[in-house]
């Protein structure tokens, strides 16, 4: 086949043109093959980055020093606004100011930049298009519309024989004006909108760039226009005119024939509205339904997570990691590397799974029976967990020192983002050992229940403080809140474990509190299916308990 011309030939190397693709440049963007990565590097090392091709574009690409050549700036003096490198930290201009991490700061605006893509293309995006098409439709339907009243003024105009035709005639170019002028203001606002529309696209368009940008630089000077594309334009509202046919008399011929409205054309400022992901609302069932209930054979039960209802997963004492059908029978069980309890558990697909172990400071993956350690902290201890719904790894962990505490996002094993602070840079969860469980809800939220604190806590996907949660007014319970599984639903509902008080709480997506589901025992782990089953891990005696709250949709 012909390295140039085949249609299903492999990717080549950028520079010999020849070879297979093995590595890739991620400062030079160039692909590579193994026998040109030294010419590619010979001019100097340090310009360039080699990684195998699978992990492009995963190197941050930090500025150089602009001071000390050949020195890479991975901090900005906050004072001086510029980026320095470790030796400018030394100098006598930089003394005393405080520095921001560059790499912090980086991860950060790289989610804004995701949120906002994301924004533009599911909301921004197709509120633009709806808002087009409808306007389209308005002049396409024009015509037929206007051709209506026609009709209806002509059949009128016939009864009225020719002694009534000059003023028919009339009234209908006078019709015809109104029309032009009707036009003009729909197709005027379409032009308005689809310049609008253009800018928004060309804001997604850069935006997606950025997003495969590693370029610090390009992203440190992103400034959102969300808010901007958000304030949408005024909908002009343009009525359609009507005819009013009056009975026939000599007299008065044009006033008796009838009259045509004025054309009204209003502007209102809430006429479009932004689109808003939809979807299948239900309703709290009155009375909960328990299923059913199984017991694991562990004492101590902690976690429970699944995919389907045919495959779930359970660990807790020293029963270590075991695999259930819904009826409770025993499908798979194993034991972690280290012989030690998981922490907690989550599973990333129906063949994969991740485990916290506390004791040996690592999150590793169970992809058929085989486990491999994919994080080891340093300083830090991982507990609680969960995967997003991008795939991502959410882990709750506290220092050495039991003084902190916080959540780290994980991608591909990578650390991209962590949550410790508010924007007051007070922390967010209490800094101690205590048991953090965690959960994403489907507005990517992220949920900690911090059993020491007594409350919920809320954050944005980029951690920025929403509310917490650490009861209600005319609290109905004799103990005192001590949250501790967490998990959501399809609702955006946020379910709690209450174990002194054996119940879960629902509370809705802004932490308004719905309901209490009564008589779980001592409930800690929780998990949701997708059919918005709940399953209840009992601490003490090892049960599951599978417990419907929600109305079934009703088939349509």
């Amino acid at each position: 086949m012909d390295p140039h011309k085949g249609a299903q030939d492999i990717m080549r190397c950028d520079l010999c043109r020849i070879n297979g693709v093995q590595r890739y440049c991620d400062f030079c963007k160039v692909r590579l093959c193994q026998f040109c990565i030294g010419e590619h590097i010979s001019d100097e090392y340090e310009k360039h980055k080699i990684v195998s091709f699978h992990d492009k574009n995963s190197s941050v690409k930090y500025p150089m020093c602009k001071t000390h050549p050949n020195k890479i700036c991975k901090l900005q003096c906050k004072r001086c606004n510029i980026y320095i490198c470790a030796k400018c930290m030394a100098m006598e201009k930089h003394k005393s100011h405080d520095f921001l991490v560059l790499k912090s700061i980086y991860q950060t605006t790289k989610m804004e930049i995701e949120k906002d893509a994301e924004e533009l293309e599911v909301i921004i995006c197709p509120t633009y298009s709806s808002m087009i098409t409808e306007l389209e439709g308005q002049i396409a339907d024009l015509d037929a519309e206007y051709e209506k009243l026609t009709m209806i003024m002509a059949k009128h105009g016939k009864e009225w024989h020719r002694i009534v035709d000059d003023v028919i005639n009339k009234m209908i170019n006078e019709m015809n004006d109104i029309k032009k002028t009707h036009s003009y203001l729909l197709k005027k606002q379409l032009v308005e909108i689809k310049q609008l529309e253009s800018s928004v696209k060309k804001n997604l368009s850069i935006l997606q760039q950025l997003e495969e940008s590693n370029e610090v630089t390009a992203i440190m000077e992103y400034r959102s226009r969300n808010k901007e594309h958000k304030k949408l334009p005024a909908k002009v509202q343009v009525s359609m005119p009507k005819f009013c046919p009056n009975s026939i008399e000599t007299r008065k011929i044009y006033n008796l024939i009838g009259s045509i409205n004025s054309l009204v054309s209003t502007a209102d400022e809430h006429g479009y509205s932004l689109k808003t992901p939809k979807y299948s609302f239900k309703e709290l069932l009155n009375k909960p339904k328990f299923i059913n209930t199984f017991n694991t054979g562990a004492a101590y039960l902690c976690s429970v997570s699944l995919q389907s209802d045919q495959e779930i997963w359970t660990s807790g004492g020293l029963g270590g990691i075991k695999c259930f059908d819904n009826e409770g029978k025993l499908l798979k069980a194993m034991q972690t590397n280290s012989m030690n309890q998981p922490c907690d558990i989550a599973l990333i697909s129906k063949n994969e799974l991740v485990y916290s172990d506390s004791k040996l400071r690592t999150v590793s993956k169970i992809s058929n029976r085989v486990i491999e350690e994919i994080i080891q902290l340093h300083g830090w201890t991982p507990t609680r967990l969960c995967v997003t719904s991008c795939d991502q790894i959410l882990v709750v962990m506290h220092n050495d020192a039991k003084t902190q505490s916080r959540v780290v996002r994980y991608k591909d094993a990578t650390e991209i983002h962590i949550i410790q602070y508010d924007k007051e840079g007070k922390p967010l969860y209490s800094g101690n050992d205590g048991i953090k469980y965690i959960a994403e809800n489907r507005n990517k939220d992220i949920c900690v229940a911090d059993t020491r604190a007594g409350k919920v806590v809320v954050v944005t996907q980029i951690g920025s403080f929403r509310f917490h949660y650490s009861g209600h007014l005319l609290e109905a319970k004799k103990m005192p809140f001590k949250p501790r599984g967490i998990t959501t639903d399809s609702q955006r509902h946020i379910l709690i474990s209450d174990f002194d008080n054996n119940c879960v709480r629902i509370l809705d997506g802004d932490g308004k509190f719905l309901r209490y589901i009564e008589n779980v025992k001592y409930p800690t782990g929780l998990c949701v299916d997708k059919f918005d089953k709940l399953f209840v891990a009992n601490f003490l005696d090892g049960d599951v308990q599978i417990i419907r709250y929600l109305k079934k949709k009703p088939d349509l």
